[in-house]
């Protein structure tokens, strides 16, 4: 069973909140938030580059240095403020009239080095260090990471109280259309049921956010191991998460394009596709994929339905049931010959949020040969694969809408 715990949170007051709150570190490039970022924005604690010349070694120890300066600064000039008790809160994002409702929480390091926070992805050493580095020189879990547990009625009971009864401190719709609400569950009784809830329910699983959980876990287990004194209340036991129930939960597409053919002509590669597929040519309009095991596929100006034939997929395997298992076996891998995703230069990955539209642009442009459309993975199938420890193939799921960062903090001292 999970433990986690209400913390005493470090947030902006309500006039600045929605300027100092920005978008994760890791959906936009230096040059990106240079451009985005206003005077208070987070993104200069987050993106300390930002501060130094285009150019400028990111990863230098100047520049996290510049994260503790501007973190330590930003609390100084009364743009973050500690909370006085320890509380949860309830942070909500609307997106296409759809709301969904989490809990901003401290949870265990120990759950997580034990494995009862689940992942469903690899992460690379690089990035890892690169946000412990972050946690290290801050001291602070900066930006929360996005879990899922399973739908719990009195939980979401108590959100909707909280939700009903009390007027959310933050509420603005960001530049990209999303909307963000929190509120402070100020009551002793509700945040002691809140735990006590939490300690019997089995797992939480890491929606988005595994190098940041990765390290907020690691960093914290690094203190333990150095505090002779150590006796598992201090704050560098847990770290910031907002906890979703999976059933509020919607996952998008994660679509992919590749750059050569293989040496093939268009004509070659549908006729060699025909061998595991039932291929139709659907003309100029888009295709989106209707079901599991249909893609869509954008080649020569034209969109084609492409749905996997019987015996070329395993359903009753976690991750043989994936599409993205599907097309890396049977196209990528046996037709194009693109063995690594995560290293192979000839294929990128788009996001569902851009649209399909995207795809069919970064072919026609003559950037890309071909692309590929899938069905978006569902939060079952996610569950299922974290549950027998498997881990699924690169760029697989992606959320949206992506955590605010900013909203709340939590300090580990």
């Amino acid at each position: 069973m999970v433990k986690i715990k209400p913390f005493k949170g470090l947030r902006p007051p309500q006039a600045l909140a929605q300027e100092v709150a920005s978008r994760p570190y890791d959906v936009l490039n230096s040059e990106e938030a240079r451009h985005e970022a206003t005077e208070r924005s987070l993104l200069h604690i987050i993106k300390p580059e930002i501060d130094f010349a285009p150019g400028f070694d990111e990863h230098a120890p100047e520049v996290y240095a510049k994260a503790v300066e501007n973190f330590n600064l930003w609390q100084k000039n009364g743009w973050l403020v500690q909370d006085q008790k320890e509380q949860y809160y309830v942070y909500a994002q609307t997106m296409d009239g759809r709301t969904q409702y989490g809990l901003v929480a401290c949870c265990s390091v120990d759950d997580y080095m034990t494995g009862k926070i689940k992942k469903h992805e690899l992460t690379r050493k690089d990035k890892e260090e690169d946000r412990m580095m972050h946690v290290r020189n801050t001291n602070a879990n900066v930006e929360p990471v996005f879990f899922s547990y399973p739908a719990h009625k009195e939980v979401d009971a108590i959100v909707a109280n909280v939700v009903k009864n009390s007027k959310p401190v933050y509420d603005f719709t960001a530049n990209d259309g999303f909307g963000h609400h929190f509120w402070i569950i100020e009551d002793d009784a509700t945040n002691k049921r809140i735990t006590e809830i939490f300690a019997t329910i089995p797992a939480l699983y890491v929606a988005d956010g595994h190098h940041r959980t990765a390290a907020a876990g690691l960093v914290g287990n690094e203190k333990k191991k150095n505090n002779p004194n150590h006796t598992g209340d201090e704050e560098y036991n847990f770290f910031l998460a907002v906890v979703f129930p999976d059933n509020q939960l919607k996952i998008i597409d994660y679509n992919r394009v590749v750059k050569y053919l293989n040496g093939m002509t268009p004509a070659q590669l549908v006729a060699k596709l025909g061998a595991d597929f039932e291929v139709k040519e659907v003309g100029k309009a888009i295709h989106k994929p209707t079901k599991l095991h249909n893609f869509g596929m954008y080649l020569d100006g034209k969109w084609y339905s492409l749905t996997a034939k019987n015996g070329t997929y395993n359903d009753a395997d976690p991750i043989g049931v994936l599409d993205v298992t599907i097309l890396s076996n049977l196209v990528l891998d046996k037709v194009l010959d693109i063995k690594d995703l995560r290293t192979d230069k000839r294929i990128d990955f788009v996001g569902g949020i851009r649209g399909l539209g995207a795809l069919q642009a970064r072919v026609d442009s003559g950037e890309m040969k071909v692309a590929f459309a899938l069905y978006a993975v569902t939060m079952q199938q996610l569950i299922d694969i974290a549950d027998t420890g498997n881990i699924m193939p690169p760029k697989t799921t992606w959320f949206e809408p992506k955590l605010r960062s900013g909203l709340v903090i939590h300090k580990l001292v």
